[in-house]
């Protein structure tokens, strides 16, 4: 199967429609996978055609930089790797509560980023979340910075605010926007997406499969380990994930009509939004790195669209996307 590609805003970044979110493979979902089975998965995915992939400072620390480095090293030339910074984060991987994208941090960063990506330019990087201590415009002229230097091609932003979004873009044209979006957490419809159409800025959906919920694998019954932040997620507790299956369930009436998986259906939703919208779903198994994949293959009509949008509209989710303290962090 052809992999299609998609372009991210006006400053024409062409990468695969579909991404590889990274994070997963060594932090935040439990015990990271053992270092040779996550290359393989990281690999396979260059190997079916995906070119952008996803990872941060703050996943790790820096352990999940390094394992992109190592695994994607081969490939070069024909990846994009995303990055972020942003977290108060010491070089020896402390962390410090709070924030951190003062311009000299920035630029700190930025260094030992590329040093653990194994590369001399990071070809997309982001602010992680906005810090209000620092002006966005500070931010997007540290980027520029880089961009001039040459170690950086691309400036995105991340769980960004409209007005932000704009007040960026004037210092520094911005390629994405990354945030949380998928059919159960809709939080860019009414302001960021219409921001991102009207400059040209592409937009790139972080747990398009609803931290794995929208698979269908998980029910009012799965224990999650303490290392796993869905434990504490308000969207994740036993009562809400019994409510929440409801959306499952759509999922898996379209997926059975369509000759598909639910997660297929979610990803091609979100791919049949806008031309310029592009999914980074994550995994740690190459059986459901390729059932990704192959939502790229699913057609849904606009007919199919409507039905999904008005059926999706009359189920309330339950519990919050994110912890209280997080989700503070969003939509600055």
């Amino acid at each position: 199967m052809l992999m299609k590609t998609r372009t991210l805003g006006k400053n024409q970044l062409t990468v695969s429609a579909l991404g590889l979110g990274c994070m997963g493979l060594s932090y935040g979902y439990g015990p990271a996978t053992e270092k040779e089975q996550a290359i393989a998965v990281i690999q396979k995915a260059v190997e079916h055609g995906v070119t952008l992939f996803d990872t941060a400072e703050a996943y790790g620390p820096f352990t999940n930089e390094e394992l992109v480095g190592e695994a994607l090293a081969p490939y070069r030339e024909r990846v994009v790797i995303a990055t972020k910074f942003g977290f108060d984060i010491t070089p020896d991987g402390q962390r410090r509560s709070g924030l951190n994208s003062r311009p000299e941090h920035i630029k700190q960063v930025a260094e030992a980023s590329l040093k653990r990506l194994k590369t001399d330019v990071i070809d997309l990087l982001y602010q992680h979340r906005v810090d209000p201590a620092v002006p966005i415009e500070d931010v997007a002229g540290a980027v520029k910075d880089l961009i001039k230097a040459g170690k950086v091609k691309h400036f995105g932003l991340s769980e960004a605010g409209a007005t932000t979004i704009r007040r960026a873009h004037a210092i520094q044209s911005i390629t994405a926007v990354q945030s949380e979006y998928s059919i159960w957490t809709r939080d860019p419809e009414p302001e960021v997406l219409p921001t991102c159409e009207e400059l040209g800025v592409g937009f790139v959906p972080w747990s398009p499969l609803g931290q794995g919920f929208l698979t269908g694998k998980i029910d009012a019954s799965t224990k999650f380990e303490s290392t796993d932040f869905r434990a504490a997620f308000p969207r994740f507790t036993e009562e809400a994930r019994n409510a929440n299956l409801a959306v499952v369930d759509l999922l898996k009436q379209i997926a059975q009509r369509k000759k598909a998986t639910p997660a297929q259906i979610a990803l091609a939703w979100l791919l049949a939004q806008k031309p310029w919208i592009v999914p980074i779903p994550g995994t740690t198994k190459i059986h459901r790195l390729e059932e990704n994949i192959g939502s790229t293959s699913v057609e849904l009509t606009s007919k199919d669209i409507e039905e999904i949008n008005t059926a999706a509209s009359k189920i309330p989710i339950h519990g919050e996307r994110l912890p209280e303290q997080i989700l503070r962090m969003s939509y600055r």
